[in-house]
């Protein structure tokens, strides 16, 4: 049978393999973890922010062509967004983070230096992040526009980029 071992028979080695991390082990784990959640954690927020415009630009492009469809068939651009399948405008966009206006001109209301003179009609719609909402935040692209002629348009500290 064997003798019970005296605590003092095992190396200093051996006894701290079994009593698992020391605490500077442990610390410089904490300080690794607290460097990579430092750079993550703003990089995937601003990944999530950008990936929400895709929203906002899919519904104006949606709602540009439902108008012009409707412009086809009477001729007219409409102010109602029930005959365009939406219920009231301004709306809010599936997700909540952007609200979608429109703004629509007949050739009665005169040109101005957005509308030139002759334009028979013309419609603007905007999308701008809701107040409160996380994508309030994003100051690349603060809002997004698209009129009857095409034009796309931005506002934001990276407004040349944000239709692309």
């Amino acid at each position: 049978m064997m003798k019970n071992a005296s605590p003092g028979r095992y190396s200093a080695a051996s006894r701290r393999r079994h009593h698992g991390f020391t605490l500077i082990e442990l610390v410089v784990a904490m300080v690794i973890a607290a460097i990579l959640a430092a750079i993550a954690i703003p990089s995937y927020s601003n990944y999530v922010r950008k990936s929400r415009r895709t929203e906002a630009k899919t519904v104006l492009l949606d709602l540009t062509s439902l108008e012009e469809r409707f412009y086809t068939t009477n001729n007219s651009y409409t102010s109602t967004p029930s005959q365009l399948g939406y219920s009231t405008l301004p709306f809010n966009t599936a997700s909540g983070y952007y609200s979608i206006a429109q703004t629509t001109f007949t050739a009665a209301v005169g040109a101005t230096a957005a509308i030139p003179a002759g334009t028979p009609a013309y419609f603007l719609f905007t999308a701008t992040p809701v107040p409160g909402t996380d994508q309030a935040k994003d100051l690349g692209c603060a809002s997004f526009t698209i009129d009857s002629t095409g034009v796309q348009g931005a506002t934001g500290t990276d407004a040349a980029n944000c239709w692309k």
